[in-house]
């Protein structure tokens, strides 16, 4: 089993414990994922192949791989709805790019700057049906209606953030609530359908989701913090984008609370030039941690980390409890 190895007061995972618990459907996973973008459209395959190419975590997918074998499930159903949920999320990648008009993803250009915005959108929508069309295979309800409304917030995320664009105004509570819809609530039911497969009581069902969703609020501020204080080589994209693209995170708002006015004519100042050219990057950093704002997200995100491990307890002690409680850790240490 993983071992966190205390660094700074603060675990660092090995994750490559965790994931081989699961890597031979992660595998599996990926070969369907692939084979699911094959099309009769050679474009489509074209970008499919380009988008497989690019990696990533594959977290999502493995959420429901090990929320399965937590419940005492492992089969065929839990390796396609693995790779349901990862089209919805690349769809979601897709069409925020577009939105964002993003050249970069991890570490390569992005699809819609390589393919066009018109290409993009129709091939995140292309994603979003074959993800439906895949779940209704498995006849099973309960799911395809959770997969249904999580799509559904996920837009819905994504249209609030557009209409609060270049708001000072946004709360806290704003924020989070847009952390849930856009990211925490796909988190929430890859756990829970794995509780579905296992069959497992009601109460450990919800109990899986609140640990899913208090897991993608931590991710999420944690991914808040990396646009202000990540390597632009490791991260994969560009650094300070949220506040260049109008969008307040909680460092940001927490600077603005904690700084006062200087923070806000500056914040302010870069939100309407939509760049760094009269306050620069590192002028905001600067403020942001001596304000001791990225220190108040770091301690809510470790907030949201603990409560994650708490929603546990509901389980018996196993390989994959453990490696569930570990995952928190995973991703208050990461860099990208």
């Amino acid at each position: 089993m993983a071992t966190v190895d205390p660094i700074g007061g603060r675990g660092v995972l090995d994750l490559k414990a965790i994931v081989q618990l699961v890597e031979d459907d992660l595998a599996q996973v990926e070969a369907l994922f692939e084979g699911q973008l094959r099309s009769d459209v050679g474009l489509v395959g074209e970008i499919g192949r380009y988008i497989l190419g690019g990696g990533g975590k594959r977290i999502r997918p493995a959420l429901l791989l090990l929320g399965s074998r937590l419940c005492g499930y492992r089969g065929e159903r839990a390796i396609l709805l693995a790779s349901v949920v990862e089209f919805i999320h690349t769809a979601t990648l897709l069409h925020d790019d577009i939105i964002d008009e993003a050249t970069v993803r991890r570490g390569r250009r992005s699809v819609n700057s390589r393919w066009g915005n018109d290409i993009t959108v129709l091939l995140g929508d292309f994603l979003y049906t074959k993800s439906m069309s895949m779940a209704l295979s498995q006849d099973n309800l309960k799911i395809l209606r959770l997969l249904s409304d999580v799509t559904l917030r996920m837009i819905e995320g994504e249209l609030l953030e557009i209409e609060r664009n270049g708001n000072l105004q946004v709360s806290e509570g704003d924020h989070l609530d847009i952390i849930c819809r856009k990211t925490a609530d796909l988190f929430s039911a890859c756990l829970r359908i794995g509780g579905i497969l296992g069959d497992v009581p009601e109460e450990k069902e919800q109990a899986l989701g609140r640990y899913g969703l208090n897991l993608g609020i931590c991710f999420q501020m944690v991914d808040d913090l990396l646009d202000f204080t990540a390597d632009e080589k490791v991260l994969g994209k560009p650094v300070n984008n949220d506040l260049r693209e109008g969008k307040l995170t909680l460092p940001a708002i927490f600077l603005m609370r904690r700084a006062g006015r200087e923070a806000v004519d500056r914040v302010s100042a870069v939100m309407a030039d939509r760049g760094f050219g009269r306050v620069s990057r590192e002028e905001i950093v600067r403020l942001a941690r001596d304000s001791g704002a990225l220190d108040q997200a770091q301690s809510l995100a470790e907030q949201y980390a603990a409560a994650a491990r708490r929603d546990l307890a509901a389980f018996e002690g196993s390989v994959y409890r453990e490696a569930l409680e570990a995952l928190p850790d995973f991703i208050l240490a990461r860099d990208h």
